[in-house]
């Protein structure tokens, strides 16, 4: 039985913004998936910090109502680290669109917050094993044409959303959930591979990907925010 058909446990922030080591939480999703069954539980956290509009318009979430309904980070945060490390522990795999940056930013706030690492919760402080259908698809599909946001990948593969839900964090998760069977029944080699193997994959491919992205960008002159090479967590 291939690792597509046991427990996935997928997981999505929104935040304040797009730095891992500065930005703050918002929302939080972690669904579980077994067979046809799907268990959500999502999280709406105060920051502790405004929320810029640039961010509202992506996710909806203001300041105010922030404040008024959401949980300290604290609490949210180390739930959160909890479920996904005991997920983990337990050999299922961690299932996240461009997992490089939630990850990262998780572990952020969690040192932010004097909480535990993800890292340190987990059997040799190795954060695993996760699948990024993003890195997967670089991987896969080196040279195809366009952008690779969730949305478009969900309309190469054939995976129906509704665009408007997207960025919500729970619907993110959803589709990225359903993207990962997609991408399996095109590329027959993902639900034969182990979980392990795979994970060793995924740290070459995105270090491929961005050693030479950003070699292309400083080409173009262009030395910010540069790709890190490290995968599935920097920090």
């Amino acid at each position: 039985m291939s690792w597509l058909d046991e427990t996935m446990v997928g997981f999505d922030t929104e935040t304040t913004g797009v730095s891992t080591a500065h930005d703050r939480i918002v929302t939080a999703a972690i669904l579980t998936r077994t067979g046809g069954e799907t268990t959500t539980r999502t999280w709406l956290i105060d920051p502790g910090v405004e929320i810029p509009a640039r961010a509202t318009e992506v996710h909806g979430i203001t300041t105010e109502h922030a404040r008024e309904h959401g949980v300290q980070p604290s609490t949210a945060l180390d739930e959160i680290a909890a479920i996904l490390a005991a997920a983990m522990g337990a050999g299922f795999p961690l299932v996240a669109f461009n997992a490089q940056f939630d990850l990262s930013i998780l572990e952020s706030e969690l040192a932010r917050h004097g909480l535990p690492s993800l890292a340190s919760r987990l059997p040799g402080g190795e954060v695993a094993p996760v699948v990024d259908p993003l890195v997967l698809d670089r991987h896969l599909d080196r040279y195809r044409r366009g952008p690779r946001k969730l949305i478009n990948m969900c309309e190469h593969y054939g995976v129906a959303v509704v665009a408007d839900d997207l960025h919500a964090a729970d619907a993110d998760v959803a589709a990225t959930l359903d993207l990962l069977p997609a991408m399996a029944a095109r590329h027959r080699a993902l639900g034969t591979v182990e979980l392990a193997d795979l994970q060793g994959q995924q740290v070459e491919a995105h270090r491929v990907w961005a050693t030479e992205f950003a070699s292309w960008l400083r080409s173009k002159g262009r030395t910010d925010d540069l790709p890190r090479p490290e995968w599935p967590v920097c920090v």
